[in-house]
């Protein structure tokens, strides 16, 4: 059977191979938080409050309502334009008979709806309080009637991520712990077979940072090699995922995913260094009748 008698020299690719696994599971839920938080923003970027305003204003006095909206600082802009739109009580008609087809004419005889402004609020804003806030302050606004908005719908969504960011939060902790437990026990196993050659550095006077030097630095290599294969798997299956997906590229932030791939590379590196240490440590520590 062939042994490793150089300091340093242990089987590793089973160690790359675990490390690689769960920094792919760890990686893969990150892009999902990130694809995730793109989809909340997107929907809370196309939520829409309504401004409804009093009958019989004249054109001057509803341009003057919409100036001053304008100006409120939670206003969404795109390209320093308001997200202002103007709906006719007309338009509002034509929508109410299309979705649920019933005349009112035949009843009332004359439109009931007012005219309004469909207002896109910046995404910060987007709370339950806040949005109490702003329906507040855009209801003392002279000409206006009342202020509306899908409250429920606006609840849930804020509800719904918080608890998506949790669960994804603690999937990541536990995956973490298992990876920094099973590369731990690896390694611990691969330096098995360089407990004697531990012992007899330290036996010829070897420091202990000229024995660790070697190991924490295989560690190192082998944490990053795992997470630049599992940074790569991780961008085979986005690739997959967006061929397969519609509309999935448009949840794409490619910034914060180099971020991400770098953080996980990064960890790779680190549990590496850490499990490498720990194991290195124990067997300096350890007796000479336990070594047998």
């Amino acid at each position: 059977m062939q042994k490793n008698y150089k300091l340093g020299s242990y089987p590793g690719l089973l160690i790359t191979f675990s490390l690689t696994v769960a920094l792919f599971l760890v990686a893969f839920c990150g892009w999902l938080a990130l694809s995730s938080k793109q989809l909340v923003q997107q929907v809370k970027q196309n939520i829409e409050v309504q401004v409804y305003l009093d009958k019989e204003m004249t054109q001057i006095q509803t341009d003057s309502v919409r100036n001053i909206i304008a100006q409120k600082p939670y206003i969404q802009y795109q390209e320093s334009v308001p997200k202002i739109r103007f709906i006719s009580k007309d338009e509002i008609a034509k929508g109410f008979l299309k979705d649920t087809e019933e005349d009112y004419r035949s009843i009332l005889g004359e439109n009931p709806f007012r005219n309004a402004f469909s207002v896109r609020i910046k995404e910060q804003y987007f709370d339950e309080a806040q949005l109490k806030k702003i329906k507040i302050d855009l209801e003392q606004l002279k000409g206006v009637y009342e202020v509306d908005y899908a409250k429920d719908f606006v609840d849930s969504i804020n509800k719904n991520a918080n608890k998506a960011y949790l669960i994804i939060s603690v999937i990541v902790g536990v995956l973490l712990s298992a990876i920094i437990i099973l590369v731990n026990n690896t390694i611990r196993l691969a330096l098995y077979s360089q407990r004697f050659i531990i012992r007899s550095m330290q036996l010829v006077g070897a420091t202990d940072w000229f024995i660790k030097k070697p190991f924490l630095l295989r560690g190192a290599l082998q944490g990053v090699a795992a997470g630049v294969i599992a940074c790569l798997l991780l961008f085979g299956v986005q690739q997959i995922a967006i061929r397969e997906i519609d509309g999935l590229s448009m949840l794409q932030d490619y910034p914060k995913l180099g971020v991400l791939s770098g953080i996980v590379i990064f960890l790779g590196g680190l549990i590496g260094i850490f499990s490498a240490f720990q194991s290195v440590y124990r067997y300096l520590r350890m007796d000479l009748d336990e070594l047998y």
